[in-house]
């Protein structure tokens, strides 16, 4: 099982970035998928996830209407679309499907 995130990396605020997880060796169609994050000094948060069902994906509060988490069965890999990024959006971000984990890419949002 391989998860391999990409896509991170040093951003000014108001700046984009995409994430990319790509996935092997699981049964990619039947989990929930997503991403999670981690910032120094703060508790691990859960930022997007998209079902393996139609239906609305979920966002943490803080993310809403600048984020979007999409999910590419053919290719077995999710993305996360970044927009308006703030310096506390900064953290390691990392991939989950079901209960596998990648080993993440750093975000670093600077003012």
């Amino acid at each position: 099982v391989q998860l391999v995130e990409s896509g991170g990396g040093l951003v000014q605020v108001g700046g984009s970035l995409k994430l990319t997880c790509a996935t092997s060796g699981i049964s990619f169609d039947d989990y929930a998928v997503g991403w999670f994050r981690q910032a120094p000094g703060k508790e691990r948060e859960g930022v997007a996830y998209i079902g393996s069902a139609p239906g609305r994906p979920y966002y943490v509060d803080s993310v809403k209407g600048r984020f979007t988490v999409s999910r590419d069965n053919a290719k077995k890999t999710v993305y996360l679309q970044m927009n308006r990024l703030k310096p506390e959006d900064s953290g390691t971000y990392i991939c989950e499907a079901g209960n596998y984990y990648g080993e993440g890419t750093q975000v670093t949002v600077t003012s």
